[in-house]
């Protein structure tokens, strides 16, 4: 398979960044959604993080007809039973920004001590390239802090504290977090399976 064009199926910036950073030195061209005026934004309304990734990859590929990689993330806070999960995104209502989200878990766990704080990021990358559909999981542990602590990255970084490195993914810069996280694990794999296919 000689793979040239790669399509990106989110038009959100951040994640457009990072998925770039990754995948930066493989030999094709990777184009985001935001580069078609015809690309629907597909809903998100499957009942798993694996659904949501498949769904906009075959959708956004039946449509541009260029191999498309997706994903869905879902943080996991194991005193929430695992919510927010797949509604992550939408966590405090259809239309929440990062801060609303992050303010709503922090009211949600407000009282709850540090070491029943525990979660983990979970991303789920999809390709499809019309003959077959593929996912790859990249998961990372860590703790919901009571306040927010750094400023970078997006979304529920600032309160995503990973032991180990005794930061938040906010206070990480792009290319340690990239080592480390969900979807930097994720598209890692991504990456070794197109070069793999390439060969």
């Amino acid at each position: 398979m000689k793979l040239k064009k790669l399509l990106l199926a989110t038009r959100n910036k951040d994640k457009v960044i990072e998925i770039k950073h990754v995948l930066k030195d493989l030999k094709i061209e990777i184009i985001s959604a935001d580069s078609f005026e015809n690309l629907p934004d597909v809903e998100e309304d499957q009942p798993t993080l694996e659904g949501n990734a498949i769904k906009k990859a075959q959708v956004l590929f039946e449509i541009a007809g260029i191999p498309t990689v997706a994903d869905d993330t879902g943080l996991e806070v194991d005193f929430l039973k695992g919510h927010p999960g797949v509604r992550s995104s939408r966590y405090a209502g259809e239309n929440a920004t990062y801060e609303d989200n992050v303010n709503k878990l922090l009211e949600v766990l407000a009282g709850v001590p540090s070491e029943k704080r525990t979660a983990r990021f979970r991303t789920i990358v999809a390709f499809c390239n019309g003959k077959e559909v593929q996912t790859l999981e990249g998961v990372c542990e860590g703790t919901i802090l009571d306040e927010r602590r750094g400023h970078s990255g997006f979304g529920y970084d600032s309160v995503f504290y990973v032991p180990q490195f005794k930061k938040t993914f906010a206070e990480m810069d792009l290319q340690q977090k990239n080592e480390i996280s969900h979807r930097g694990l994720a598209l890692k794999k991504f990456k070794e399976l197109i070069n793999l296919k390439m060969k």
